[in-house]
This record gives C-alpha cells, structure tokens and sequence, in this order.
C-alpha cells in the first residue's frame, strides 16, 4: 500500500498578527513545517505550535528563511552563501531549542519562500542550505522540492532527504515552482489541486502547467498554510488520497 506524507507550512504569523489557520491544519495534515522568526513566527507561536503537534502527533520540521518580515521572506535577498548558511543554523537551533521547550522533537528542515526557490536552481545555493542542516542536527531529515538542486545537494551531504511537490502551485516545464507574479501560479480550485495532486502521486510525476510529466520522487505533498481556504484544500487533497487507498503518514519521526 502506497503512503505518503502531508505537510503544510504553518506558525506564520507574527506577535498580535495572524496568518493562517494553524489550528485547523494541525487537524488534516500529517506533517508541519514552522516559520522560525525570520520571514515569520516568534517564540510564542513557535511554542505553541510544536505542543500543538506533538499531542497530534504529528512531525515537526523547521522552516526557515530570509530575514524578510516586510515581504514574508519571498523577496530574493543578495546574502552570500556563508551568510545563508548561518542564517539557516541560527534558525534551526531557535527550532530545536524550542521544541525542546515544548517536550517536542524536531523532525525536519524545509526551507521557505525565495531562499528555496533560489536553491532549488542553484548548485551552490543548494549546498550552502545542506550543509547547515548537515553541522545543525545529523538526525535531522531535510525536505527538498522533488527534482531540484536542493534534493541534489541534500543527497550529496549524506542527508536523509524526502521531496516534496506542491498541491497548490503550477510548475514549470523545467520543474520549477512558477513565479507567484504569473497568471495561475498559485491555485485556488480545491477539486482540481486534490486530482492534480493524486495524479502526480500516482504516476510519480511533476505536471507542468502545460500538462508536461517530470519523473519525479514525491514522499510529501505541501498545502501553503496562508492561502485562502487553506485547510479546506488539504482537506480535500487528504480525502483525495485516501478515497485512492493511499495512507497518509510522516516521512519523519514524531
């Protein structure tokens, strides 16, 4: 019987300010992936959230990114590839530090927004988030989008690596996440993401916009946490899945 993981990005909004239904996710997915207080969070919500799914049972991976609150970390930053390094090992340990805090474990990293758009198309990128999820914590599996530089350089560092597709946004021909500015990147038709969705599972497969396959390995599939509509979405891909005989499961301990 095929299994597979659900993962939503989730702890993302910001002191009085929420983003997302955290809530509501932490009740459909089997994975979450928690902003660290770069692009988003901050030790309440962080804490919060990680005792929120370690009674669910549910994994916990960290998701951090550019120092970038004003864009919501999705702004290209010029940072040198030791700078992001450190940027990502300060994050992680905040991460494991509070898990530990909440009797929680850190199961996994999940970079977000434009720094893992970056890395998944350059070599060098790609690495530089490797290895600080490699010196941070040996244990630790690295989520990658499938078919990427990332996925690449997760393997190269001798990580456990498990690739991710996502159920709510459109695809290059090249395999790559369509830029957020362009017409029908970001999809919104819950019926059509959850059918998309079991599909590419299915056939273990990227679909491009243009209706394009990319072989692909697929272990996870992402629902953005701040999209309108979110939990209703996962809910749909999860039902999707599971009316197929696919189990859903976490691809990393709990």
């Amino acid at each position: 019987m095929h299994s597979v993981d659900l993962n939503c990005d989730c702890g993302e909004g910001f002191g009085a300010y929420q983003m997302g239904n955290d809530e509501a996710m932490l009740e459909i997915v089997t994975s979450v992936s928690v902003a660290c207080g770069f692009h988003a969070g901050d030790p309440e919500i962080m804490a919060h959230v990680f005792a929120a799914a370690k009674a669910r049972r549910i994994a916990i991976g960290a998701h951090p990114g550019f120092p970038d609150l004003w864009g919501f970390g999705r702004r290209r930053l010029p940072f040198t590839t030791g700078e992001i390094e450190r940027l990502l090992a300060y994050q992680i340990g905040a991460a494991q530090a509070l898990c530990l805090y909440a009797g929680a474990r850190l199961g996994y990293v999940k970079v977000h927004g434009a720094l893992s758009n970056m890395a998944a198309e350059d070599a060098a990128i790609a690495t530089a988030v490797a290895r600080a999820v490699k010196v941070t914590g040996r244990d630790l599996w690295f989520l990658a989008p499938a078919g990427t530089e990332l996925e690449t350089a997760g393997l190269k560092q001798g990580l456990a690596v498990a690739c991710e597709i996502y159920a709510d946004r459109a695809y290059t021909d090249s395999g790559q996440l369509a830029e957020r500015s362009r017409p029908g990147a970001v999809l919104h038709d819950t019926a059509e993401a959850a059918a998309r969705a079991l599909v590419m599972v299915s056939e273990g497969a990227i679909i491009a916009a243009s209706g394009k396959r990319l072989a692909a390995r697929i272990d996870s599939i992402c629902v953005h946490g701040d999209t309108p509509d979110a939990a209703v979405m996962a809910k749909a891909v999860r039902a999707r899945l599971q009316d197929a005989g696919i189990v859903l499961a976490p691809f990393a301990p709990v």
